[in-house]
């Protein structure tokens, strides 16, 4: 999202992060924006009982966490890496200098938050009133659509992450995935989902 060397021309660290290793908690002051060099991060929430529901899987070069800086709230969930990951770390003042003085980034970044506005709502909209078979192709095609291309596209979730992302259980997308199977609506080739 922004450049790697405006990130460090503005001071930011980069930092090494294990996995399962907690980067940001729910309810904490947001005071860093976080961009992934390399690596794979989840926002996610705990109900009362434990159970996880991700809001969102964030990938190389995409940042996360960030509308609290704006809105000067708290987070709204944790994040933690899902494998080994090295990210840039930059303080709040630091980036809201690095957004004034270069226009072109600011409004990069608007258009990535209004990107992840269209998914939160569209998702949202997904898990409470469609079927699982339903659920399950909009994510597929939201991921198609941002990360893949015309050809046949590969999902490069689990199952149980594709289950955390549209807020079933893991056997109830292993039963919808046969089922989209049969009906055409994907290919399963030697385990993997293809769209």
């Amino acid at each position: 999202m922004i450049p790697e060397n405006l990130l460090l021309e503005y001071g930011a660290t980069l930092e090494n992060i294990d996995v399962s290793e907690v980067i940001i908690s729910e309810k904490k002051r947001a005071d860093f924006y976080f961009q992934i060099k390399t690596g794979e991060v989840k926002m996610f929430n705990l109900n009362e009982n434990g159970k996880e529901f991700v809001q969102g899987i964030f990938y190389d070069g995409e940042s996360f966490g960030e509308p609290p800086l704006f809105a000067d709230f708290k987070y709204p969930a944790s994040a933690s890496a899902v494998k080994a990951t090295e990210l840039f770390k930059l303080s709040k003042s630091k980036l809201f200098e690095l957004l004034t003085n270069n226009p072109e980034i600011n409004l990069k970044f608007t258009k990535a938050f209004a990107k992840r506005l269209y998914y939160k709502a569209t998702i949202l909209k997904e898990i409470s009133v469609h079927p699982p078979e339903h659920r399950i192709l909009a994510l597929i095609d939201f991921l198609k659509n941002r990360y893949g291309s015309e050809e046949l596209f590969q999902v490069e979730l689990t199952r149980q992450q594709i289950a955390d992302l549209t807020g079933q259980r893991v056997e109830t997308v292993i039963r919808a995935i046969k089922q989209l199977e049969q009906d055409g609506e994907i290919k399963l080739i030697k385990h993997k989902v293809f769209r």
